[in-house]
């Protein structure tokens, strides 16, 4: 039977998560790019783009503007299966934006730690 948010798995995922965030509030590209696996596999789709592998993502995050990045996270859902793989999604809020933004990613640990294997951002109107 697969064993759902194990303690250890769940809070290893909390913390690459809140570094995750860390590093895209502070556009820390370096830490971004490695945090996403390094692959052509790799999809990040976005608000108004839609990424295929590492090299676009990668390529994208470098000529995006750097000012407006802070976000507040208003709810955060993380569940592990097994030991190597998770998902997790948030909303969020951005001041002077009325919509509701929402981010799914896929985590997989690797040989060389977790890493984002796909993604998607999106707003929605707020009720």
């Amino acid at each position: 039977m697969m064993k759902i948010n194990q303690p250890l798995t769940l809070q290893e995922v909390e913390q690459v998560f809140d570094a995750y965030e860390k590093a895209l509030v502070g556009n820390d590209v370096v830490k971004l790019d490695e945090l996403f696996w390094d692959d052509a596999a790799t999809l990040r789709y976005g608000a108004t783009e839609n990424l295929v592998g590492y090299e676009e993502i990668r390529a994208f995050r470098l000529q995006r503007p750097s000012a407006n990045l802070a976000r507040t996270v208003t709810s955060r859902h993380i569940t592990t299966f097994g030991d190597n793989f998770a998902v997790a999604n948030i909303t969020f809020t951005k001041e002077g934006v009325t919509r509701i933004g929402r981010q799914t990613q896929t985590w997989v640990k690797f040989p060389d730690g977790w890493h984002v294997v796909a993604a998607h951002v999106s707003w929605m109107d707020a009720k």
